[in-house]
């Protein structure tokens, strides 16, 4: 490391995040939230409002029409192909700096399995005709499901085959791989679930529908700004990080991060012996937050921020991580991920430190698991899509 190469303490690094995710204090709206982390992930429904619920303190309602009331928020396929619930000006930016790379290939694949499967020689021209005039059974309905849609539209109901020697393969109707390209080209958006906020049964709409005065986001944005942009708003949110960090989280290949940060001011950094960026305007420390804990949903966005978690999830990955690298509900104290949770079948939030943290720690997440308990509610229950060892094992 050159003398010129700033050094970044542990300590810092989890001072940045705790103001920067909004985890102490909690503050502002739930747009703003999402916004100051860039986006919530959306793939599993519970988790947008527990996210929403631990960075503010905002109660269901107010989450719920921020996502589908004042229509600031919205689910988009976006960066490593996840769905993400971001605030609606920063859908171009995320379109170009990585959702149209990732519908092409997308468009692509599945033209080349509508002809493999039979349905049509050129899959390509019936994926077009196909797809317009789904849009079209959209518009003329406001919102539908896709079982809706395909009363329409019955060419949804066309078959693909997949994986058809493997004992998990056969045939699937198109219906959901196509609404799903059709929004990751922003041509429909996923709508208001049929039912409660932990349900999955999204309907669709076309985007931006709504009041006149309802939010619209900016023109499409040229694919270097696109990506500047959105590595200047990681860095302010998540750095200072490797570059491998970045690369990771947006999905990037290392030619494009590169580009993208060569259009920023930057500062080098040490991170402890690992090299590492960030935002030459970011540079003044910010100030030490008070002790402070959170109970995280799985697929939190802040447990999900880096490639590298060392600094932050100590040894207790193979407790919290799936097979895949989903992350389950973490527990936190100060920083740093110390445990984990789940909820019971009798609605107990059920906390199991996977370190000594202390007294102090250990009171204040019992008091979390009580305040998000209440919150909950009587009668819900919140499973994650994803399951890990220990959440799965507080559960039973």
């Amino acid at each position: 490391m050159g003398s010129g190469i700033r050094p970044v303490s542990l300590a810092e690094r989890r001072a940045r995040l705790a103001v920067r995710h909004r985890l102490a204090p909690r503050a502002g709206t739930v747009a703003g939230a999402a916004a100051d982390i860039i986006g919530l992930h959306g793939t599993d429904p519970a988790s947008v409002y527990m996210a929403a619920r631990a960075r503010t303190g905002a109660g269901r309602a107010a989450i719920e029409h921020a996502l589908y009331g004042a229509g600031t928020l919205v689910r988009m396929l976006g960066m490593r192909r996840t769905v993400f619930v971001v605030p609606v000006g920063l859908m171009p930016v995320v379109q170009a700096a990585c959702t149209d790379q990732i519908a092409e290939r997308m468009r692509r694949d599945l033209a080349r399995r509508v002809a493999e499967s039979g349905i049509a020689a050129d899959g390509g021209s019936w994926l077009k005709e196909v797809g317009e005039a789904t849009v079209h059974a959209l518009a003329a309905r406001g919102s539908a499901t896709g079982a809706e849609l395909a009363r329409d539209e019955p060419r949804l109901r066309a078959q693909l085959v997949y994986a058809a020697d493997k004992s998990y393969g056969g045939p699937v109707n198109v219906t959901t791989r196509l609404l799903t390209l059709l929004s990751a080209e922003g041509l429909i958006v996923r709508g208001r679930p049929r039912g409660g906020w932990t349900s999955s049964q999204f309907t669709w709409s076309l985007p931006m529908a709504g009041p006149p005065d309802q939010p619209r986001p900016p023109a499409a944005l040229p694919i270097p700004a696109a990506r500047a942009e959105l590595a200047r708003r990681w860095l302010h949110a998540f750095g200072p990080a490797p570059h491998a960090d970045l690369q990771w989280w947006t999905g990037w290949t290392a030619g494009q991060v590169k580009q993208a940060l060569g259009q920023l001011e930057i500062a080098e950094v040490d991170l402890g012996g690992i090299p590492g960026v960030m935002l030459a305007a970011d540079e003044d420390a910010p100030p030490a937050a008070e002790p402070w804990a959170a109970l995280l949903p799985a697929l939190d966005p802040t447990a999900m921020g880096w490639r590298d978690r060392a600094w932050y999830v100590g040894e207790h990955a193979p407790a919290l991580f799936d097979r895949s690298g989903n992350i389950g509900p973490t527990a936190w104290w100060d920083g740093r991920i110390v445990g984990g949770w789940a909820q019971r079948t009798d609605g107990e939030i059920a906390v199991r430190l996977l370190e000594d943290a202390g007294s102090e720690a250990s009171a204040a997440i019992d008091a979390e698991a009580q305040r998000l308990r209440e919150w909950i509610g009587e009668n819900t229950r919140v499973t994650p899509r994803f399951r890990t060892p220990l959440e799965r094992e507080l559960a039973s």
